[in-house]
């Protein structure tokens, strides 16, 4: 009760300040901080909801990107939480309330991806997509693919790609279709989905520091020595997506032949140890090197890891092979070198930039760190985070964004 009348103290006492610093004040909060001060009072709510302060808002958003990680204890409590690149905590997003019209809160709901102020999510026993639009504070039902209803399972991450800009958006993902690489895309603006059939790569391909905006990557297959990758054009149009098969030989840059054997696709489960975990996106591979820490103890022992290297990969000119680019100095991966048991990862490339976050547990304790590569400076970037209060939850979705804005 006290803490309840000292929370309305406070909001009654910053509405009083003048609005010059209250105005300077809300500049300076991250966006979901925004949001919840609309609902202090009216007066509050129309000073956020003035254009000028809007455009101010949004241009200020424009250059942070966010890390989101859904978590949940099974079939109860579950919270969306955001960390932005220019903030220094977590923000619980307020995204329970807004599927309680559509999702009951036992639902087995999973967080699969996000883009500006859209994000979707996928129930496993209703086996539908939904959409949830953070600012106007709607759910959309996406009706079901031309491959049907599926299921959380169904979803790869680094087969689908979802493309927004304010309210409307693209959902496009990639599957094999008798043994042929088949897009196909969402509208938003028409509510239909489209199936697209793909043609095998003829030409030379843009380098990966020309085509930056001009193709999306999804990858249908991935295997040790090389992926099935569709390109399609970043805007919607009638051009036929291409089919790229890159090849990989991680002998030119590590001269460990197992590696060629021991491979993951951006998980390793415990008691099935691998020294070399990939994980894909937007035209780039990370391939993550690890050891065991104790290989004369039992099997669980064994399967404790710690990590060696991490390296990112590009798409060659013409997508016939895997380039390598760059790795993580050894000075910074003695900072985030930890043990660990099960981990999974996504990657993300925007404005020459490529983000990786890897999520560990090790002993039920998960440890999330977030990576940044500048491909102009050739510079790489650690952004510590906070602890995200994992323990005894279960991690439901994790997802890089940009473009959040207050419209």
């Amino acid at each position: 009760m006290d803490n309840h009348s000292n929370s309305t103290t406070n909001a009654i006492s910053f509405c009083l300040l003048p609005s010059d610093l209250i105005h300077n004040i809300l500049l300076y909060l991250a966006l979901p901080e925004i949001m919840g001060m609309k609902l202090v009072n009216k007066s509050i709510s129309y000073l956020i909801s003035d254009q000028n302060f809007v455009r101010e808002i949004n241009s200020r958003s424009k250059s942070a990107s966010w890390l989101f990680v859904y978590k949940k204890r099974w079939c109860r409590n579950a919270v969306l939480e955001g960390f932005s690149d220019q903030s220094t905590r977590w923000f619980k997003i307020a995204i329970a309330d807004l599927l309680k019209p559509v999702i009951s809160p036992f639902e087995d709901l999973y967080f699969m991806t996000a883009s500006a102020n859209i994000f979707l999510f996928v129930s496993n026993s209703k086996r539908q997509v939904f959409a949830v639009n953070l600012v106007s504070k709607t759910v959309k039902e996406i009706p079901a693919s031309p491959l049907g209803p599926r299921g959380t399972s169904s979803w790869r991450r680094s087969g689908m790609k979802l493309v927004a800009e304010r309210d409307r958006f693209r959902f496009l993902f990639a599957e094999l279709v008798d043994d042929r690489p088949v897009l196909f895309e969402y509208s938003s603006e028409t509510d239909t989905w489209r199936s697209m059939e793909t043609k095998e790569n003829t030409g030379n391909l843009p380098r990966g520091d020309e085509r930056e905006g001009d193709c999306i990557f999804l990858n249908v297959t991935n295997r040790p020595n090389g992926s099935v990758v569709v390109a399609v054009g970043s805007q919607s149009n009638n051009a036929p997506p291409v089919i790229i098969r890159p090849r990989i030989d991680v002998g030119g840059n590590n001269n460990n032949n197992n590696d060629r054997q021991q491979v993951a696709v951006g998980f390793s489960n415990w008691g099935n140890a691998t020294d070399r975990l990939h994980v894909y996106g937007d035209g780039h591979m990370v391939i993550i090197r690890s050891s065991g820490v104790d290989e004369s103890s039992s099997s669980e022992a064994r399967s404790v890891r710690k990590l060696r290297s991490i390296e990112v990969w590009g798409l060659s000119r013409n997508g016939e092979n895997w380039e390598y680019i760059s790795r993580v100095p050894s000075d910074l991966m003695k900072k985030i070198s930890k043990d660990y048991g099960v981990m999974i990862g996504c990657l993300e490339k925007a404005d020459w930039v490529i983000k990786i976050v890897l999520m560990s547990n090790h002993e039920c304790l998960w440890q999330i760190f977030w990576l940044s590569y500048d491909m102009e400076t050739n510079s790489w970037t650690w952004i510590p985070l906070p602890d995200c209060n994992m323990k005894g939850l279960n991690m439901a979705g994790i997802a890089f964004s940009r473009g959040l804005t207050l419209s």
